[in-house]
């Protein structure tokens, strides 16, 4: 089941299963979870739990539901989220813990998406320089985008064009040149992933100048 990307309100409360489970080593009540966000009935908790699970968060079986098994570490990777600040008139901050954001929040899919080593300069015009790791999903690559091929037993990460002459691979840097793929081989070309983002020293990024997460 692929997991898809929360709301903010499906995150809390996920976050709420997990600490809970964490600290008491047992299940929280439908009770327990309905005083803790004040819900008005207990079919609010119950339609959070099959979205949860929904998406691939939960699992379920004839005991009811649980966490999926990446939750049941004790020590989930994540940035902490410290509280909230307003972005409008001035308000006073306010001190929290909501949890964590973890890449299933930054990139949905995730469990379609793989990492590459870059090497080479080629697509230095798009940010993506030597020695990042470029994010991959497993589909096609649009007309114009970004994408790592398979041709002739090599791979090229480059923008990804298709005309009457063929396929043309563009990178992002002028010291390099086109790489052209006659029509007649086409079948030799495997798409290897869609680029959805890189990670480098200076953070992580999503999609194509789109800037750092």
């Amino acid at each position: 089941m692929g997991r898809k990307k929360l709301t903010a309100k499906q995150h809390e409360f996920l976050q709420f299963l997990i600490d809970y489970t964490r600290e008491h080593d047992v299940w929280p009540t439908y009770r327990e979870i309905i005083d803790h966000f004040g819900y008005s009935s207990p079919n609010s908790v119950t339609q959070n739990l099959k979205a949860l699970h929904r998406k691939g968060h939960l699992t379920r079986n004839e005991d009811g539901f649980h966490l999926a098994e990446r939750y049941k570490e004790k020590n989930e990777p994540g940035i902490p989220i410290k509280g909230v600040i307003s972005a409008g008139t001035l308000q006073e901050a306010v001190e929290a813990d909501l949890g964590t954001i973890t890449l299933d929040m930054l990139f949905s899919n995730l469990d379609r998406i793989f990492a590459i080593r870059v090497s080479g300069q080629s697509m230095r015009g798009a940010e993506i320089h030597d020695g990042d790791y470029v994010l991959l999903i497993d589909e096609d690559i649009p007309e114009g985008g970004i994408g790592a091929v398979l041709y002739n037993g090599e791979t090229s990460l480059k923008r990804v064009f298709h005309d009457e002459d063929g396929l043309r691979l563009e990178p992002c840097n002028p010291e390099y040149d086109d790489i052209h793929i006659q029509p007649d081989v086409f079948e030799e070309v495997t798409i290897l992933g869609r680029y959805v983002g890189h990670m480098s020293d200076d953070g992580i990024y999503r999609n194509s100048g789109s800037g750092v997460v």
